[in-house]
């Protein structure tokens, strides 16, 4: 019964933590609750976040209020089209006084580092980042550098229609855990943002409300949340329906796979629960399927999201 308490005392401190940090980025981002809250799950589960929409919709705003949120060091990288890999690992110079070479670190050796309208640099600038997201290192010159502990890449991304933007490849889509839209804000919200304090002010007057520490832990607990059969057939039903359905070109990985299920167990976490349920797989399937799904090509119109809501209408809950 002790033990039992104390779990369950740690579990509600837990979220009441998480949901400070929720409420702290509501305050600045106006109107977007659920969408932080995707973000934080996303970086809960040791995951990367892709951010699509268009200009001027708070999506730097946002990475840079859940570092400041979260107590870790932020890094932006500007991604253009005559961005170099060596821009974004680092280089070696060589010291004339000493005869040798020394590694200067890029900015990606950091916390958090925002690479900011990634697809507007060329395939080559953007290949810097699969290492890294990947195996939290990067290999210069041979040699091989591992990066600060806890790490994310919180990318945007404009819409491929404007003017100067190279589509992500599907290698480089994969490894970003989630990809999310913020979109424009309600009439209220947008309101409210029209008349209050300048956001930049807001965001520089947020307090950290965890540190690298404490979001390890809570990393640590997602992965203790409890995941049953019933809960794994469903999700393999997803995936398999992907696979099979005539709307998807190409289906969920078993990769997609894992994602969705660390996914699902960071926003069961958010919710206080040891437990996962049908209604967490499905909160967050949207956001972790809809950039890995291709449609077919007579489907492109209805777009990934679309398809990914298809998934959740047509396999049944057991």
């Amino acid at each position: 019964m002790e033990l039992r308490q104390r779990t369950s005392s740690a579990s509600e401190q837990s979220r009441n933590r998480i949901h400070a940090v929720i409420a702290g980025a509501s305050r600045v981002v106006l109107g977007k609750t659920t969408e932080i809250r995707l973000a934080l799950t996303c970086l809960l589960a040791r995951g990367h976040l892709l951010i699509e929409d268009m200009p001027g919709v708070g999506k730097t705003t946002l990475a840079h209020l859940l570092a400041r949120l979260l107590g870790l060091d932020f890094q932006r990288i500007q991604f253009t089209s005559d961005l170099l890999p060596a821009d974004v690992t680092g280089v070696y110079v060589y010291h004339r006084e000493s005869g040798e070479f020394r590694f200067h670190p890029g900015p990606i050796f950091t916390h958090v580092v925002l690479a900011d309208e990634i697809n507007r640099a060329t395939p080559r600038a953007q290949s810097a980042l699969l290492e890294a997201m990947e195996e939290r290192q990067v290999t210069v010159e041979n040699d091989t550098h591992a990066l600060p502990h806890p790490f994310f890449v919180i990318a945007t991304q404009n819409p491929l229609e404007q003017i100067g933007t190279f589509p992500l490849p599907e290698s480089q889509l994969d490894r970003f855990l989630m990809c999310i839209s913020l979109g424009y804000p309600d009439r209220q919200a947008e309101r409210a943002l029209l008349t209050g304090a300048d956001r930049r002010t807001l965001l520089d007057d947020q307090q950290p409300i965890l540190d690298a520490a404490a979001l390890l832990a809570l990393q640590a607990q997602v992965e203790e949340v409890h995941v049953s059969d019933a809960l794994l057939d469903y999700v393999q039903n997803l995936l398999d329906h992907s696979r099979s359905s005539a709307l998807c070109q190409a289906g969920l990985s078993p990769r997609a796979g894992l994602a969705l299920l660390r996914a699902a167990r960071a926003w069961a976490l958010v919710d206080g629960r040891g437990h996962v349920l049908p209604d967490d797989v499905q909160a967050v399937l949207p956001a972790v399927a809809g950039h890995r799904l291709v449609a077919t090509p007579g489907e492109r119109a209805e777009g990934a999201d679309a398809i990914a809501r298809h998934l959740l209408d047509a396999v049944p809950i057991p």
